[in-house]
């Protein structure tokens, strides 16, 4: 497999602040254009896209493109189950929606040290293993989202696990909380392949503070910025697939272009990225990846992910207009924050978002 996954968490919309409306018409023109360079990993979500995501992966891609032309990845959402039947009733759904009869890759999605235990609890790794015996699983792991301790405990635990998806990206590789090197090491230490995500953070690496973008110009001005994030992450010993979630045919033809004859950075370009991480890291910026896990359970409907990119950009030193903060406020004002927090339980990056919220509505 060439190393460049098609993330389906970010697909093309027809109304940005409709998480459903994704535009299936597009999505199928990328989805061809991706088979057509021999790339081939598509990854899904039962959550991605208001639980739709699953729906359009099966139209626009196992619909069109005979089931051994690519590999499919998706995962058991163990944070949303209430009992340990969810988990067969979930898997039996994906299925239906994906419209396969197996998952080529198949993950317990966003495990920390909650939600293993519920995993534990609700037997979900023993059914998992059934489910490979059966053949409809080819082969199995799990996201994570915590601390390396807490990674070292579930591989100690299940060698059965094939492969973890990490978050890794050169601004995360030394971050206390995320523990990007950390997490890799241990994965290493349990020789455990690799799959990464978040390799750009949201997005926050595509669009980089200007004196960063002027150093990574100097190295080389043909490259994107978004390029240095994902070949920093495809460069790692022990990773074999980075996925990264393409919102047009841009994006994607821009990830094309470089991750289809994939070089390794040098040291010297590693070195780089170390250091413009650091410069991004220092400009006291919030860590928000956009998953919109936070913006589907407000019940306010603030543009949570939306204000924290706007406010993101002014933290950068980039122009901010009052025109892009009135769009994300129309219907509602992070002020109409009720605190209720339960946008937070759902964050994986741990952001305290209530408190944010008032600071970005002083900020603006």
């Amino acid at each position: 497999m060439k190393k460049l996954g098609f993330g389906c968490m970010r697909l093309p919309l027809t109304d940005k602040k409709d998480d459903s409306s994704v535009d299936i018409e597009q999505v199928m023109e990328m989805v061809d254009a991706y088979l057509n360079e021999s790339f081939n990993y598509f990854d899904t979500a039962y959550m991605y896209h208001k639980g739709k995501s699953e729906c359009f992966m099966k139209e626009a891609l196992v619909k069109r493109h005979p089931r051994e032309s690519f590999y499919l990845a998706d995962k058991l959402p163990v944070g949303m189950m209430k009992c340990a039947e969810d988990k067969e009733k979930i898997f039996l759904d994906q299925k239906e929606k994906c419209g396969v009869e197996y998952f080529d890759y198949y993950l317990l999605h966003c495990l920390d040290k909650k939600n293993f235990k519920a995993a534990e609890e609700y037997g979900v790794f023993e059914y998992l293993s059934e489910r490979k015996k059966a053949g409809e699983i080819k082969t199995l792991g799990f996201s994570f989202h915590d601390t390396a301790d807490v990674l070292d405990e579930i591989l100690t635990k299940h060698p059965e696990m094939e492969f973890v998806q990490l978050q890794i990206n050169y601004l995360d590789w030394e971050n206390e909380k995320v523990q990007s090197r950390l997490c890799y090491e241990t994965a290493k230490k349990h020789g455990t392949p690799i799959i990464v995500m978040e390799p750009v953070r949201g997005g926050a690496l595509a669009n980089v503070p200007g004196v960063v973008k002027n150093m990574l110009n100097e190295k080389d001005s043909s490259l994107s910025a978004a390029s240095w994030a994902i070949r920093f992450a495809a460069s790692l010993d022990g990773v074999f697939m980075v996925l990264s979630g393409m919102s047009d045919m841009a994006q994607l033809k821009d990830n094309m272009s470089y991750m289809k004859d994939f070089v390794p950075l040098t040291e010297e370009e590693k070195a780089l990225c170390l250091k413009s991480g650091t410069i991004i890291a220092n400009k006291d910026t919030v860590p928000c990846t956009a998953c919109r896990y936070c913006a589907e359970e407000c019940p306010e409907k603030i543009a949570i992910p939306e204000l924290l990119a706007l406010y993101n950009k002014k933290i950068n030193g980039d122009n901010v207009t009052a025109d892009e903060y009135a769009s994300l406020t129309k219907e509602s004002d992070p002020s109409d924050c009720i605190r209720c927090k339960k946008c937070e339980k759902m964050c994986p990056q741990k952001i305290e978002i209530a408190k944010l919220m008032e600071k970005v509505s002083e900020t603006f």
